[in-house]
């Protein structure tokens, strides 16, 4: 499961940060869920000075985040999950409260619904 948190939070960076690709960027930013949008936010607030790796977490040179940082996005990562029609017993039963995991599936629909705005903005042209 960690294997796949930096990846999928690379993936999301990504997406959040590819602002150059003009007209077609703008519609699916705009086509987003609130959702979607406090996901992205949450993500961007990690780059903020108060949000940033300390000292010591630097120290421990792991690639994956520490828990203060994923407490940052698992209430945005919950939201996103729960919007898509999963149940907080579900949510609870499948992650048993992990953070990781949380986040990772979080990532995992942000990038499908992200997927799925990309495909009706080209069937649309």
């Amino acid at each position: 499961m960690k294997k796949l948190l930096i990846p999928a939070l690379f993936a999301a960076l990504t997406l959040v940060s590819c602002n150059n690709e003009g007209a077609a960027v703008n519609t699916v930013e705009s086509m987003k869920t609130p959702q979607m949008e406090k996901f992205d936010k949450a993500f961007k607030s990690l780059g903020d000075q108060q949000n940033r790796p300390t000292e010591e977490e630097r120290k421990r040179n792991t690639s994956e985040l520490s828990d203060r940082r994923k407490a940052l996005l698992v209430p945005a990562s919950k939201e996103l999950i729960l919007s898509s029609g999963v149940t907080e017993a579900e949510l609870t039963r499948k992650t048993g409260g992990d953070m990781s995991q949380i986040i990772v599936w979080a990532t995992q629909i942000y990038m499908q619904k992200s997927d799925e705005i990309r495909k009706n903005i080209k069937s649309d042209k």
